[in-house]
């Protein structure tokens, strides 16, 4: 198609262990747009195989990274993935239909969450994991904001409802992925932190980690994943409390 209608987005940074699996998933779109943040690995060879649609560059910010990727695209529709998701052919065909009959400007998709192997539901949230995300919307309505981690999302359109298949998510190999993953964000989130001028406080985020445990192991049900449902909220909250901690005690 000269003016693809569908555009699927992944942003990437030495991803070549999964990006071939990720990208073999999104045939069903009308152009596949990669972007490559500062890859050494083979990320680039990898994409070529998929699409000549590359944006080569390097980003500091995840939130510019992810614009500047949403500005290459040049569907009216955009599905925005990233390298360790799949989408699944019911998904394929579902995201289809809603962007053909859709009166809505946005759409939230939800996710199963795996751990190595183990698909893992319930429990994720409060920063730690989604459950959903607003993956599928019109070109122009989202803006990420200018975050290292976790930015923070602008729109200026309408909500519909959200779809009902959902996208499967690699997140982590096992426990120890998921620590360096929370050592990896918190870091990240400290440096934010500095950058705004407002660290917060301890006792604030002492609280936090009581409320988001909390809010992952009952609300949203982690108790029900035994082992890694205690993980998920245990890491949740610790995250912004270890975020605090490394822009109060560390140098940038």
């Amino acid at each position: 198609m000269s003016t693809p209608g569908l555009s699927a987005l992944v942003v990437v940074h030495d991803e070549e262990g999964q990006l071939a699996d990720c990208l073999e998933r999104l045939a069903f779109a009308d152009e596949i747009v990669v972007l490559l943040d500062a890859c050494t690995d083979r990320s680039r060879d990898i994409a070529s195989r998929y699409t000549d649609r590359l944006v080569e560059g390097a980003w500091s910010l995840e939130g510019e990274r992810r614009n500047a990727g949403i500005a290459a695209c040049r569907g009216p529709w955009i599905l925005e993935v990233d390298a360790d998701e799949r989408v699944p052919g019911p998904l394929a065909r579902e995201i289809r239909e809603v962007v053909e009959t859709t009166s809505f400007d946005w759409h939230e998709i939800p996710v199963d969450n795996y751990i190595g192997e183990k698909l893992v539901r319930w429990g994720w949230g409060a920063s730690y994991g989604k459950a959903a995300y607003p993956g599928l919307f019109r070109k122009g309505v989202k803006v990420w904001g200018g975050q290292r981690v976790h930015p923070a999302l602008t729109w200026s359109g309408r909500k519909g409802p959200a779809l009902t298949t959902r996208l499967e998510h690699y997140v982590d190999r096992g426990i120890s992925d998921m620590i360096r993953r929370l050592d990896s964000y918190s870091t990240a989130r400290a440096r934010d932190l500095r950058d705004a001028g407002d660290i917060g406080t301890l006792a604030g985020n002492v609280r936090r980690l009581f409320s988001r445990f909390f809010k992952c192991y009952v609300l949203r049900k982690g108790h029900r994943e035994g082992g890694y449902g205690l993980l998920i909220a245990l890491f949740a909250g610790l995250y912004p409390l270890l975020s605090y901690l490394k822009a109060r005690l560390e140098d940038e």
